[in-house]
């Protein structure tokens, strides 16, 4: 278990963004995590956990307190049930598990970060999220003081949110499992219409395991998507915001607002989301209140492939990025009266 102090941790995140930490511990077994996070919350100490780095956007001014990097490795498989050790690089379990002919995450192909931290968000791309196949999680639970195993249940999974997400302070995330399928070299049925047109299918039928995954990988890069150290469109975290979601009220006054803004014949994207609710689309929200892609004259600006991605074009400071996001935030609620939520966890600073 290595442990530094007044350590750097921009480099340790997507966003190349933050200032020091106190301390920076790096455990790589499932027993120096537990033993970090315990050793912290007797000393009562703040404690920031980092995977990937790929969902974090740091203060300049950084961490006062502990930062665990949760580096353990480990990849199970036992028939179609896969288990992963939460430091296991996300796109190389999926490269892994499409390579053994096991379909349920090969849409989730190039999507930066650990797999520990799936569960948190309930990652989802391209017609698939890990809710759909993960059958437990096994953390350390810091108000009961002892390790947990969770049901897929029990995790409370919805659109990018999860129990771990509601209670941020109490799971620590030690392995994830998952219940694959072996459905003789195909993936699962292809959900989502511009994979199912990359792929020339009809959407849900299934088309050859590798196959989608180096589609979707593609798609991805072309939107600047996949991890590149010398692509700024790529030094991000994904997409910024989430997809709204509207009860029936809402959505009808965003659409009168939409009418007013672009014309009566302009119809906005929606999508069903349960319970009279619509879910409709942040990056068009963005683009149609004028941000489009590159946007920006400074060291953060929108990405030139895409608008849902706030960059670092390699000199900006945490507070160059959320000045951006503030004024996008503003653009939108302003032209559409809807207000956006950032998807990546804010430490030490607020949007």
């Amino acid at each position: 278990m290595q442990e530094l102090h007044d350590a750097p941790l921009a480099p340790l995140t997507t966003f190349r963004l933050g200032g020091p930490a106190t301390r920076l511990v790096t455990a790589t077994t499932d027993a120096e995590v537990v033993e970090t996070v315990q050793r912290a919350d007797a000393e009562g100490t703040p404690l920031l956990l980092i995977g990937g780095g790929s969902n974090l956007v740091i203060g300049d001014k950084g961490f006062e307190g502990t930062a665990l990097r949760i580096a353990t490795t480990g990849f199970a498989l036992d028939g179609t049930a896969l288990e992963l050790a939460a430091g296991e690089v996300w796109t190389e379990a999926v490269a892994r598990s499409t390579a053994a002919g096991l379909a349920g995450i090969e849409c989730l192909a190039g999507i930066p970060g650990s797999a520990g931290a799936t569960p948190i968000q309930n990652v989802g791309a391209y017609g698939q999220e890990v809710s759909s196949v993960l059958t437990e999680v096994l953390a350390y639970d810091r108000r009961e003081h002892r390790t947990v195993t969770l049901s897929g249940a029990e995790c409370a999974f919805s659109y990018r949110h999860s129990r771990f997400k509601a209670e941020p302070d109490r799971h620590v995330v030690l392995r994830v499992r998952f219940a694959l399928a072996d459905e003789g070299g195909l993936s699962a049925p292809i959900r989502y219409a511009e994979t199912a047109r990359a792929l020339g299918v009809a959407a849900g039928e299934r088309a050859p395991l590798e196959q989608v995954r180096e589609t979707v990988l593609r798609l991805r890069a072309g939107k600047g998507m996949v991890l590149d150290p010398d692509d700024h469109d790529t030094w991000s975290a994904g997409s910024f915001f989430t997809n709204p979601i509207l009860d029936e009220a809402g959505f009808a006054a965003f659409r009168r607002r939409v009418a007013d803004r672009l014309g009566a014949d302009t119809e906005p994207p929606a999508y069903p989301a349960g319970e009279g609710r619509t879910k409709t689309s942040a990056a068009w929200l963005i683009d149609k209140a004028g941000f489009t892609k590159g946007y920006g004259s400074g060291p953060a600006r929108i990405s030139g492939k895409h608008t849902l991605a706030l960059t670092n074009r390699g000199a900006a400071t945490t507070e160059d990025l959320l000045a951006l996001a503030r004024e996008v935030v503003a653009g939108v609620r302003e032209a559409f009266g809807i207000t956006l939520v950032n998807e990546p966890v804010t430490v030490g600073v607020e949007l």
